[in-house]
């Protein structure tokens, strides 16, 4: 017997798939969350240093951060008072890089 190959487009979409799929594109379409997930595309940073790159409020980058944290998009890191965050996912940084270069194509 042949062995299925393991096409996206064979897949069933479970409704706990369907959640997380809609959550992240949710995540993903605020500027702000956009601005801080490029920043961490370079490396990992601490909430006052995307604070200041980005010219935003510590408490808004605090705020985006915990909501991409949820959706499992970045992670952090304790180095003893100051936490790192960086990009939790190759997969969804892909998506916004090839996002990004489709915006970018004329």
């Amino acid at each position: 017997m042949e062995e299925k190959e393991n096409d996206i487009h064979d897949m069933s979409l479970d409704e706990e798939t369907l959640f997380i799929v809609s959550q992240t594109f949710k995540a993903l379409s605020d500027p702000t969350r956009l601005r801080i997930l490029h920043l961490l595309l370079k490396g990992e940073h601490s909430v006052n240093e995307i604070a200041e790159k980005l010219s935003l409020l510590q408490s808004t980058v605090s705020h985006q951060l915990r909501l991409l944290k949820n959706t499992r998009l970045v992670k952090f890191r304790r180095e003893g008072t100051t936490i790192y965050y960086s990009h939790d996912d190759k997969h969804v940084i892909d998506l916004l890089k090839q996002t990004i270069d489709h915006a970018r194509h004329t």
